[in-house]
Order: C-alpha cells, then structure tokens, then sequence
C-alpha cells in the first residue's frame, strides 16, 4: 500500500532560493552562511528542504546537547509553558532556584546568575571583575591570545583574535591578551590595574585548544598570590561536553580519573564561571556561577536581565540535566569521544599530506588540516571552508575553528553507529585529496 504523507509546511514547500532571497531582503547579513537550507531535525540528524539527511556533528556549535527534535525537552517546554512562561525577577520562581541549586551541586560552593547566552554570562563576569577591583582602581582583565568570549563590545575587547575586533575601533579598554597555556606569561603580564585573569578550559574557537593541568593549577596559585579572580569561559566546553561537567573538572583528574569521576573536584576551583549553549540544549538560556566568597557582590541594582532565568528556559534546562544524569551521557562523550578521537588520530597518521592532527576532550574534538592542500589551491577559501562544504556534499555537518580546524562537537547522546558513519565520511573527503 502506498505510504501517505502529510503536506509539507509552507516553510518546506519553498525551494532552496526562495528561502535565501527572504534572507537576502529582511536579515542582517552579519553571518557567512553555508548554501544549505534547513527544514527541520531528528535525533543526530537533520534534513534540507530538498530532504536531503545530514548526520550533524556540530550540534548547533555544542548547543543541541541531546540532538534535535528531543521530546523530553519538548515534554518540559509544554507542561511549563502551561503554567509560567515568564515573570520578571522581582519575584521568586521555583524552576529558577532548583537550576541554580543544581549547578551549584556540580561545581561547588557559591551561587549563580542567569542571563541569556554566553555573551551576556562573560558580560556577567567582566562586571564582576570590575566590581572586585573598583575600590582600588584596579580594572584590567587578563585574556588569552586566540580565546573567544562573545560579540559584545567587552567581549570582542576580551576576546584574543584581531578579526572580531576590525571595524568597532577603539577597542574598550581594560583587556591585555597573553599567550594560552604559558604560566609565566601570565605572571610577567600582572600589572596594579590587574583585577583577573579569564581562560576557556578549552579553547574552542581558536582550534580545540585544551589547557594543561599545570596551567590551571598554576594561575589558581597565582591568583591567590596576587589578590585576582580566576575567571573561566565555559560556554562551549562545559556542561558535560569533555565527559565531565566543566572541562576543568576533567582535565585535572589525574592519574586515576575513575577515583575522579566519583568524587567533587576540591583542590581547584575558579572563582568565577560562565556557561550557556548546551544548557538548554537549544532554548536560549545563559549562567555564570560565581564562588562563595564573593557570590554577594553584585548585589541589588547593579546587575540584570529581563529574560534571564525564565521558568520556561530553567524547566528545560532541568529536565537537560536529568536526562543526561539518568542515560549517562557524560560517560557516553568520554568513552565515545576518545574512540571517535582515536579515530581520527589514525587518520593524521596514515594521511599526513591533509591531516596534520587530532585533538580535544570528550565530544570536543578538533581535526587539523595541512596549512596547504593541493586539491583547494584554486579556491581563496580556507582549507577549513572548504573541507566543511564537501562533508556537507556527502551528508555530515561539522564546524570550522579558523583556517585549519574542523571542530566535531556532537549530541551528547550520539550513538556509536552514527559516530562510524561520520568517521567513515570524513575518511572518504580525505582519501579523495590525498
């Protein structure tokens, strides 16, 4: 018998064009968007408006914690929505004191402010910052060179790549960028207006850049030693995405990370933290959780948001938190993680002429290419560009970090199938420049 199937939406029925000319003429081209046109998303997939599948590896760059089309987060948006949407925060919500509870459990001692995206979280904790130091004039926050910290005006001034930053001269003052993992280039850099030192536990889009333990150990010392605030960016390598819930959490478990997994994280602590994306798994919802010493400082009136802790955002972003406990998704980035980086470890080495190497943590995965591959020369586009659009030609979709790096930042809940046929892909695309 003949399959019957429904009609497509409206929004389906317009072919590839016809959606990029509604672009063309209403939205802001602020974005370098690839020549897809997406309909809508199933678990890891998602599918064009041709109904073309493609098996997405990004994630929303490490937002869709639990794939597409989800319906736990469906099931928690319209029981919620049922009761609240939204109240401003001059009244007490349940939801909204449940979530901050719940990440306090997962760092440590302190409490947390909602906003919502990662941006306005590091705007959270520059003001922080600036708050700590106000009465001794001290102002500058430290950055690393090739970080990311949002496009906002502070942030781009945070963050340590030239190109955000082209076109919105003068720069807002108060940030210096030093070297990412370098300890005492951090010490040299300290000057009286130092107030804090901020880093991602893994640079994201500067290429999948993970710090070493003896970094983070190392700023925690000298931080203490000269009166600043550690502050770290985990918009996109938290919330479980290195196998445990921030990535600094996993990358100082040591020599016996079973005995880590088990038991909090007590030795090191950063006194200030933003996250956002995977939070809500693709409802806008932000954070930053700051440490109990100096978890009173932004008090009354000097920081908000209208649509910060919505009891619509923090009922999904609970029932994230509860799906990721009860199927072990933190267990499922480590272990599939490490197989899909070991993977694409065997690639580097057996294609050194595209590969150069294969780095991250959990499902953070970076993919280096050669600076130069003879099949792109023709194109101005980067190597990275390029390598992108035919993945996508066979069907995966993947994130450039730059020029050279393809980030790989799947659902925590993909599955060992869907992670083969995304390796076999991405061996097929390199076999064919060798």
């Amino acid at each position: 018998m003949k399959d019957i199937v429904p009609s497509p939406s409206a929004i389906v029925r317009n072919d590839h064009e016809s959606v990029r000319e509604l672009f063309t003429k209403n939205v802001v081209p602020s974005y370098g968007r690839f020549e897809i046109v997406l309909s809508h998303g199933d678990g890891s997939y998602v599918f064009d408006v041709a109904g073309k599948r493609y098996l997405d590896l990004g994630g929303g760059i490490a937002v869709n914690c639990l794939g597409h089309a989800h319906p736990a987060i469906t099931g928690a948006l319209v029981e919620q929505s049922k009761k609240l949407i939204h109240v401003s925060n001059l009244y007490f919500t349940e939801p909204q004191g449940r979530l901050a509870a719940e990440i306090v459990k997962r760092i440590g001692a302190g409490k947390v402010f909602f906003s919502n995206s990662g941006a306005e979280a590091n705007e959270g904790l520059f003001k922080l910052a600036r708050k700590f130091g106000h009465d001794e004039g001290r102002f500058e926050i430290l950055t690393a060179t090739n970080s990311f910290h949002g496009r906002t005006m502070a942030g781009i001034a945070a963050t340590g790549q030239d190109k955000v930053k082209k076109g919105f001269e003068p720069i807002m003052p108060g940030f210096r960028h030093i070297p990412f993992n370098d300890l005492e280039a951090a010490r040299n850099a300290i000057s009286p207006a130092t107030v804090a030192i901020m880093i991602e536990g893994v640079q994201g889009e500067g290429g999948v850049t993970p710090a070493t333990p003896e970094y983070l150990l190392g700023l925690r010392a000298l931080c203490d030693e000269k009166k600043l605030l550690l502050l770290m960016d985990g918009v996109q390598c938290g919330h479980y995405r290195t196998g445990r819930f921030q990535s600094f959490q996993r990358i100082l478990e040591g020599e016996n990370p079973q005995s880590a997994i088990r038991n909090p994280q007590s030795d090191f602590l950063p006194d200030g933290l933003s996250m956002a994306k995977s939070l809500g798994g693709g409802f806008p919802i932000g954070a930053f959780w700051v440490r109990a010493p100096f978890a009173d400082l932004l008090g009354p009136g000097t920081h908000a948001s209208t649509f910060g802790g919505t009891p619509l955002a923090c009922a999904v972003a609970l029932k994230i938190f509860e799906v990721i406990e009860n199927e072990k998704l933190d267990e499922n980035a480590r272990k599939l993680g490490g197989r899909i980086q070991s993977e694409l470890e065997r690639l580097a080495n057996n294609y050194p002429t595209v590969v150069k190497s294969a780095r991250g943590l959990g499902f953070m995965i970076g993919l280096e290419l050669v600076e130069k591959i003879p099949a792109f020369a023709s194109s101005d586009k980067s190597v990275a560009i390029q390598f992108v659009n035919r993945l996508h030609a066979a069907g995966v979709m993947t994130i450039p970090a730059g020029t050279q790096v393809i980030r790989l930042l799947p659902p925590l809940n993909l599955k060992p199938q869907e992670a083969a046929e995304g390796i076999s892909k991405i061996e097929e695309i390199i076999k064919s420049l060798v």
